[in-house]
Order: structure tokens, then sequence, then C-alpha cells
């Protein structure tokens, strides 16, 4: 619309060409509304098909006709911007489409030779018509050449970017079914643990009981510690089997963030009595929400790794940002190596050796992402590693209000 602009202005009042100002004037201002409703449209969310943009093309082409026809029909060097059109069409569209609009702008072409509006040219250019001819083919040249690669190089970038989306989504789906192929895992595991470990709590029992062993005060102790032990395994057995299976809202009571990790931290700080804890609490004001044990369990492996890999100091800091719970775990540890910051959320991610490892972050990054967060790693510039957990409020408070 700006090269039409400028280009009706110079031939106008530069070469001082007479032309129908008021009636090219509103082709311009035609293509002016029908950009501001594809604007719209597109700020709407509104999907756009094959036949939509056929559609826009052949207005643009009959837009471009009415202006040539008012200009010199197809003695106008301007007509070879029926190019742009079809090339656009040849990359956005499929074959059929885009063969109609080349037999539209045939057609147009074939219509100017017969009909057209001729131009006035003044006399100081009746001994040169070709020169200016030139003139105006160099223009169109520059004006094809710039379009065609302005809307090219967008369409391509357009087409990469929809190709790292997809990308991205099969990585996702990829990651996803690692997880539910856990979910089942874990779940089969809890049901053949059941057994065994209903033995051991027998066997503990009847221990107990033997006037023989409780007498060695030692050994007395050594099995109360075994039987709490125990008791703690059948716990987690209980809630992964109760949780297999079930959709998040099910198994969710009301809470409040407050109430939620002051009490995850306390069950982790009894659990696993570390020597120097730093818990800071600044979340306000507090907000209800829905319990979520499989959050908890992978916030958990945030501060197992954080105690392993640091066993003096470990900070835990909870804040509100906006609409988000934002927590933080720090230590002072090695900090991460490049290679795990690189890959962050991958499973098998780690620097341990043991079977398994590296499965804790991976789903908690994949719980985070299901609710709209993110969970961020990075290195302390003192010296260990930072972990910070961004949690969405209105999607932990959504099972709360679906459920009264």
């Amino acid at each position: 619309m700006l090269g039409q602009v400028a280009t009706i202005a110079f031939v106008q009042f530069v070469l001082q060409i007479a032309l129908p100002l008021s009636s090219m004037l509103a082709v311009v201002l035609f293509l002016v509304v029908l950009n501001g409703i594809s604007l719209l449209r597109h700020r709407t969310g509104a999907s756009t098909t094959g036949g939509a943009l056929l559609l826009e093309l052949l207005l643009d082409v009959a837009a471009l006709t009415t202006q040539l026809y008012l200009s010199g029909g197809a003695s106008n060097p301007f007509v070879s911007l029926y190019l742009l059109q079809i090339i656009l069409a040849a990359v956005l569209l499929e074959a059929r489409p885009a063969w109609i609009l080349v037999g539209v702008t045939t057609a147009c072409f074939v219509g100017l030779t017969l009909f057209s509006r001729p131009l006035d040219l003044p006399h100081r250019h009746d001994g040169d018509p070709f020169g200016l001819h030139l003139q105006g083919m160099f223009i169109a040249y520059v004006l094809a050449a710039g379009l065609i690669v302005f809307f090219v190089t967008r369409i391509g970038r357009n087409l990469r970017e929809r190709d790292a989306h997809l990308a991205a989504l099969r990585q996702r789906s990829v990651e996803e079914e690692l997880v539910v192929r856990m979910g089942l895992l874990a779940s089969g595991a809890a049901h053949e643990l059941g057994t065994p470990l209903g033995t051991l709590s027998v066997i503990v029992n009847d221990w107990q009981k033997m006037p023989a062993l409780i007498a060695d005060p030692d050994l007395a102790e050594d099995l109360d510690a075994m039987e709490e032990q125990l008791l703690r395994c059948k716990e987690i057995v209980s809630k992964i089997l109760s949780s297999s299976g079930e959709m998040r809202a099910e198994g969710a009571g009301p809470t409040t963030v407050t109430r939620f990790f002051d009490a995850l931290v306390e069950d982790w700080r009894t659990s696993r009595w570390p020597p120097a804890l730093h818990y800071d609490n600044r979340f306000m004001p507090d907000q209800a929400i829905a319990t979520d044990v499989v959050l908890a369990q992978g916030i958990a492996n945030i501060f197992d790794n954080a105690l392993e890999a640091s066993p003096d100091w470990i900070s835990i800091a909870l804040g509100r940002q906006g609409d988000a719970a934002v927590l933080t775990v720090e230590d002072r540890g090695p900090g991460f190596a490049d290679r795990i910051l690189v890959q962050f959320g991958k499973p098998y991610q780690t620097t341990k050796s043991r079977p398994g490892s590296g499965l804790g972050l991976f789903l908690l990054v994949n719980v985070a992402r299901k609710l709209g967060g993110e969970v961020r790693a990075e290195n302390r510039a003192g010296g260990g590693a930072r972990v910070v957990v961004r949690l969405p409020l209105a999607r932990l408070a959504l099972e709360v209000r679906h459920g009264g």
C-alpha cells in the first residue's frame, strides 16, 4: 500500500502524468480495509484456511488489476507485479488453488490488453516514451524484488517456527509417554512390594516379642527403627496404589499455599533430618489451592538432591510473584555440570551412578509444565546450585473451584 501511494505520488507530481487520483486512492483505501480485517481475524486467533488465503490473494489481484486499468493497462510496467501474487500462491497454497490464481492473473493480463484507460503523457515525454517505460520497469522490478524477498523470508521463518513447535510437541509426547510408563511400572512394583513388606513386618513384630532379642538394648533399638522404616515403606506403597489410575482432582483436598508447603517441608525434615535447613515462607497473601501428591513428591526430590549435594546447608524460600507461587531451593554443593544445565529436565541426566537416577527433576519438570509453570536451574555465583519452581496459582486452585 505504501509502495502504491509513493508510486502514484511520483507519477502525478514528479513525472507530471495526470492520473485519476480519486479512483486510485479508493483502491488503496480498499486495501487498507482488507488488511485491517485480516489483522483483526489474526488477533482473534481465527484459523486461516487455504480458501481464505486464495480469496485474499484474489482480492489483491483485483486491486492490482484496477490500478493497472486506471494507469495504462498492459503497457504499464507494473503489470509484472502479478508474479508476486503467483509466487505467494505457489508457496502458501496447494497446487489447484495456485493454478486457479495463475488462470485468473492470465485472464486479467489479457483483459488489460483490450480494456484500459490510456495515460495522457505530457509533451516532454513524447520524444522518448520507451525511456519512460524503462524507468517504470526499473521501479517495478525493485518493488517486486523487495516484496518477494520480504514475504518469502517471512513465510520461511513462519514455517521454521512451525516445524520447531511440532518438534517440541513430538518431544513432549515422547516424554509424557515415558512418564506414563514410569507410572505403570511404579504401580506394578507397588503391588509386588506389598507381599514382601507384609512378610517383613510380621517377622519384625515376632522378633520384638522374643526375650533374647529385646534383652539387648541396641538390638531392640534397631528393631524399632526397622519397624518404623517398614511402616514408612508401606505408607509410600499405599500412596502409589491409591493414586495410580486416578485423576489429579479425585485425590485432592482443599488446603492453602502456605499450609501445603509448610507441611511438605516439615514432613521432609522429619524423614531426612537435615543438619542445617533454612526455610523462609514469605508467600502473602495466602490462597486456597488443592493438594497434589505428585507435585509434592517432585518437590521433595529437589530437597533430596540438595541434601545429597550439600549436607551442611540447604535454603528453601517460598514467595509470590504476581499470580504465581515461586519456590527457590539453594545449596552449597558443587553445582550443576554444564551438560546437566543444557539438558535440564530431560530423563536420566545426572552425575549419579546408581540405576534410575536423574528421573526426579524430569518428573517435576513435567508436572510443572502440565500446570502451566516452569522449573529453572542455575549455578549460584558463590558456589552451589539453585532450582526455581514457578507454579501458576490459577491452575493449582482449579480443582478447588470445580469441586466446590
